[in-house]
């Protein structure tokens, strides 16, 4: 991809993912969740990576240079495809964006955004869309910083469950 080569961050190299990945793409987000909410079920989690991930949705990783390859990624960024809701124009969509504690604050999730960007302007999209939790503070600053703009308002009702009743 054309986009790689404009990743420059001294210290780490960036991949591009595939299916194959689908154990490290789960184990990110269960990450995202539990930092966000630890009592929070993930189990769905699976299931979600189940259904989108695909060679249509890109996915990008960063190791650490020099780092064994057993080592792992130390953050990660995976598109989907979304609708938008006033158009109806397909244009990609952040699925995951994490970037494990240590290295954060360094440009990372920074880093993996501007290659999505550019990743989405060669495809000849206009818009990139993401959802973010509304107590995930860091998350929207960062977002806010790139130039992201709140759309909508995501409002649900939930109902108590019954005795014997699954979810």
């Amino acid at each position: 991809m054309a986009a790689e080569q404009s990743f420059a961050l001294p210290g780490y190299r960036l991949r591009v993912g595939s299916t194959l990945d689908r154990a490290t793409v789960v184990k990110f987000m269960e990450r995202t969740y539990r930092e966000l909410n630890p009592h929070q079920p993930i189990g769905h989690l699976a299931d979600t990576v189940d259904r989108y991930l695909s060679r249509d949705t890109p996915l990008w990783w960063i190791d650490e240079a020099g780092a064994d390859s057993a080592a792992g990624p130390v953050a990660g960024l995976w598109l989907g495809q979304a609708s938008d809701q006033r158009t109806g124009r397909l244009h990609p969509y952040v699925l995951l964006l994490y970037v494990v504690p240590i290295h954060r604050r360094r440009g990372l999730a920074t880093a993996l955004l501007t290659v999505a960007h550019q990743w989405a302007q060669q495809q000849g999209h206009r818009q990139i869309s993401l959802q973010v939790f509304s107590d995930n503070r860091a998350a929207q600053t960062l977002y806010t910083s790139l130039g992201y703009q709140s759309e909508a308002i995501l409002m649900k009702k939930e109902w108590p469950e019954e005795p014997g009743q699954e979810r």
